[in-house]
């Protein structure tokens, strides 16, 4: 399936959705990225209402400006069914974090503080999303690509990942590129180095899993074929393959259902 066609099979499957469900209304958070923004054109193709919302948490303003940049190209394209909201999540995101830092008193907390503090900023925005949408009958449209959910899990459990629908659930993150490049966004989104923008110093996604998504989809189809040798791959793809297997066995808890302690029926 091509670009193009891909594009039309999201949008239509994004519409039987909402007409089996009886939804008028789809609310997407943007960041100025290539999968938030491709979903909220996506979304707005559909002709159904579509909310983009701005969040800014300590925003570097490149990524800001960035999420301008699509909400403009969105209701110039779309004026009649896009709706843009932004609001500046810092003063509460700041509340928040001064109320809960005495918790991290014992100096083993205190080294994971900043990953859970971008984690909190992602569920704030998870929270404020899904009062949009259930303030306009709607429901939260995901943004994650299948190397970050089903993948490595680079998500926040109840961030990112918190979402009604999925529309590039299975598509690789090249696959998102292309229908960007199909959609006709800006130049500047689909050139922009990926980033989950949770962080201060505005930190890339490659940095953070220490390989580029090309290098992360080889990696899953060498995993999901065993492939771990032979003479068609080389020893960077080994190791790559074996940073792959480590990040998604570390982050395995959120590609799988809650467990649940099952109670035994004793009277059987």
């Amino acid at each position: 399936m091509n670009a193009k066609q891909r594009i039309k099979h999201i949008t239509q499957w994004i519409k039987g959705y909402c007409r089996a469900h009886k939804i008028s209304t789809l609310v997407v958070g943007i960041s100025g990225g290539i999968d938030s923004s491709v979903v909220s054109a996506l979304c707005a193709r559909t002709g159904l209402r579509t909310i983009v919302v701005q969040m800014p948490i300590r925003q570097n303003r490149r990524l800001d400006n960035r999420s301008s940049l699509q909400a403009t190209w969105l209701i110039d394209r779309y004026p009649g069914n896009v709706v843009h909201m932004s609001m500046d999540l810092t003063p509460v995101f700041s509340a928040f974090e001064k109320k809960v830092s005495g918790f991290c008193a014992d100096p083993d907390a205190m080294q994971q503080y900043p990953l859970a503090a971008a984690n909190s900023r992602a569920r704030l925005r998870m929270m404020t999303l899904y009062q949009i949408a259930q303030c306009h009958g709607g429901i939260v449209v995901g943004t994650g690509n299948k190397v970050e959910d089903f993948g490595v899990g680079f998500f926040t459990k109840y961030g990112d990942g918190g979402v009604d629908i999925s529309p590039i659930g299975d598509c690789l993150k090249t696959q998102v590129w292309n229908m960007g490049r199909e959609l006709g966004l800006e130049q500047e989104i689909i050139d922009a180095e990926p980033t989950d923008g949770l962080w201060d110093d505005g930190r890339t996604d490659e940095g953070q899993l220490g390989m580029t998504y090309p290098e992360l989809e080889r990696a899953m189809w060498l995993d999901h074929w065993e492939l771990d040798g032979g003479p068609d791959v080389t020893p960077l793809e080994r190791r790559q393959l074996r940073r792959y297997r480590a990040i998604r066995q570390r982050n395995m808890h959120k590609m799988q259902p809650i467990p649940v302690c099952i109670i035994p029926d004793i009277g059987k």
